[in-house]
């Protein structure tokens, strides 16, 4: 496959290429750590997996607000489902 950056689709709003890269980087480091966690050899260099990810499949790069809001939200998800201690 050819790994030619302009094949990503263009990030969209106030994202930038360097998003993309740093989404790319850090994608690339989970695909290399859960290898090493399988015990299994990659072919493939981590990061030509991770920009393959990026053509075939839907992304979406969250800026630094965006990340703590999620969290957050699910922080207060995860609170309103636990069951109230009885007494």
């Amino acid at each position: 496959m050819d790994l030619k950056p302009t094949k990503i689709p263009k990030v969209s709003g106030d994202q930038s290429r360097y998003s993309l890269v740093i989404a790319v980087a850090k994608h690339a480091r989970e695909i290399s750590e859960e290898a090493a966690k399988k015990e299994e050899i990659l072919v493939e260099k981590p990061v030509d997996l991770a920009v393959q990810d990026m053509i075939l499949h839907p992304y979406r790069i969250l800026t630094e607000d965006e990340v703590l809001a999620e969290k957050a939200l699910a922080a207060e998800e995860a609170e309103q489902t636990q069951e109230p201690e009885k007494e």
